[in-house]
């Protein structure tokens, strides 16, 4: 099986810059989407053999995410138990043997301005992902919007307490991960240096991969040994971010 998750930074626009080509190309069984930044009178992408699942922001131009699948979920849900849904940063797709949560984190922004929504959101998503895995296992990926560990960015010392690498940020992650969660990357990457997932538009930053790494997969501990590879497509361009994949067994 094979997943792909992709921050598209304005879905209009990646349509533009050689999306479609992309998307059949992959053909992947499940393709995610992040910051489709639409609403859903405007998503004219309707590929064949695909079912298409939409929550966009209340805000226009702002946040949104879409799930195309081939198989057609037993169930889709939106937000986290119908919180976080007026931004359009969660979708969630029940199958027979797993659920997919889509998800674009909201950022903390300069200055961590935004940091208590941030946490609220990060312990109401990890007692979510908690509740489904209790269930069955869970596939959890999008635009998380936190580099978890200095090797995840190119400049981890100047950016120190930044947003998305900020102390009560990477925390999180870890309080996740212990929760009984793999980074599927890390799990067959653990050291692996200088690939990354965002780069910003700014100095040059993906001429000289001065990136960080904060879109992920990450699944339920007992689906990591079905794990064959998890890849950073680093040479798809068309967004500020580059897709991510998961290939299972």
């Amino acid at each position: 099986m094979k997943l792909i998750s992709w921050n598209v930074n304005g879905f209009r626009a990646c349509l533009k810059k050689g999306f479609e080509e992309f998307f059949r190309s992959a053909d992947a069984d499940v393709f995610c989407i992040q910051e489709t930044k639409l609403q859903p009178e405007q998503a004219e992408f309707m590929p064949e053999g695909y079912h298409r699942y939409l929550s966009s922001a209340e805000k226009k131009g702002y946040s949104g995410t879409a799930v195309y699948t081939k198989a057609e979920p037993l169930s889709v849900t939106y937000g986290i138990d119908g919180r976080y849904s007026d931004e359009g940063r969660v979708i969630t797709c029940e199958f027979e043997e797993f659920y997919l949560v889509c998800c674009y984190v909201p950022n903390a922004q300069e200055g961590l301005k935004r940091i208590g929504y941030r946490m609220q959101f990060e312990d109401d998503m990890r007692t979510y992902l908690c509740m489904l895995d209790s269930r069955k296992p869970v596939i959890y990926t999008g635009d998380l919007n936190v580099a978890h560990k200095e090797i995840d960015l190119k400049n981890a010392k100047a950016n120190m307490g930044k947003a998305g690498f900020s102390d009560q940020e990477r925390s999180k992650m870890t309080e996740l991960l212990a929760a009984g969660f793999t980074d599927t990357f890390r799990k067959l990457y653990p050291d692996l240096e200088g690939v990354y997932s965002w780069w910003s538009y700014r100095f040059n930053a993906r001429r000289n991969n001065a990136g960080w790494r904060i879109d992920y997969f990450i699944v339920s501990d007992r689906l990591a040994d079905r794990i064959e590879d998890a890849l950073i497509l680093t040479e798809i361009e068309g967004s500020d971010h580059c897709p991510v994949a998961l290939i299972l067994s």
